[in-house]
């Protein structure tokens, strides 16, 4: 299957000469077109740096990330703009909706400012919004929905350019269950439907059990990589057992 993602020995230190933090210690990870890929481990082991760095948000001290054997991490300003404009898609934990906008300009935005035809973007919105089951809510303001709506809305925003990778940091951190396992149940979804990749951070052990595989971090490096299988109540329990493993009291590892 071909690998849409590559990262070589990446490391990313923070602090001063003589109090260095290694957030990342020399990480090596493929991941294939259509993974869902779940991040785990425990608070400080370097689970949303890597994520940043991953994404573009942030560039590592050392090391090479590649999309499709094309590296990033020496791409200039303007052209990383670019790309991760027209490759990479964001959920985050708190939405990053506008508020002045309403929820079908939002969703809108990423095709407006890459400046496409306005039937097309209308037709991507509209069928996007019913495959999320927001489709009732867009003349709305993000300030008239639940938490689940405006995070399915990002979800949808997300997908709108139809990138190679959406990352999502802590999608469900800020919803209640139910609204928690509708949006999992959204990205498996679109996983499966669209073939999108998915990369997540998340520190909630039944939101990961949606993963197709999931990497344990600690200490800036992989600890374990889990692969679900079939079950997803399976794959649950692996997933609690190994965080015992990896810290005695999984209640202290978050």
């Amino acid at each position: 299957m071909e690998i849409v993602l590559k990262a070589s020995n990446l490391k990313k230190q923070y602090g001063t000469r003589g109090i260095m933090c290694n957030a990342l210690d020399g990480i090596d990870l493929e991941v294939k077109k259509g993974e869902f890929l779940g991040i785990m481990g425990p608070s400080g082991a370097g689970k949303t740096t890597l994520l940043n760095v991953l994404s573009t948000i942030d560039v590592p001290t050392a090391g090479e990330v590649y999309y499709e054997d094309k590296s990033i991490v020496n791409m200039k300003n303007k052209e990383l703009s670019k790309f991760r404009r027209d490759n990479i898609g964001f959920i985050f934990q708190d939405y990053n909706l506008l508020d002045s906008m309403t929820i079908e300009d939002n969703i809108a935005l990423p095709l407006a400012l890459s400046k496409m035809n306005s039937d097309e973007i209308e037709k991507k919105v509209k069928s996007l919004s019913e495959f999320f089951g927001i489709e009732k809510q867009l003349k709305k303001y993000p300030y008239e929905l639940s938490g689940g709506q405006k995070q399915r809305v990002a979800a949808t925003r997300a997908l709108i350019t139809s990138p190679s990778v959406i990352f999502a940091d802590e999608p469900t951190g800020a919803l209640d269950s139910k609204s928690a396992s509708e949006l999992m149940a959204c990205l498996s979804k679109m996983n499966e439907e669209f073939k999108t990749t998915i990369i997540m951070v998340t520190h909630d052990s039944f939101c990961a059990s949606y993963s197709k595989r999931i990497l344990f971090i600690k200490d800036g490096k992989i600890h374990a990589n889990l692969d679900r299988g079939n079950s997803r109540k399976e794959f649950f329990n692996r997933i609690m057992n190994l965080l015992s493993s990896m810290g005695g009291d999984i209640s202290e590892l978050f």
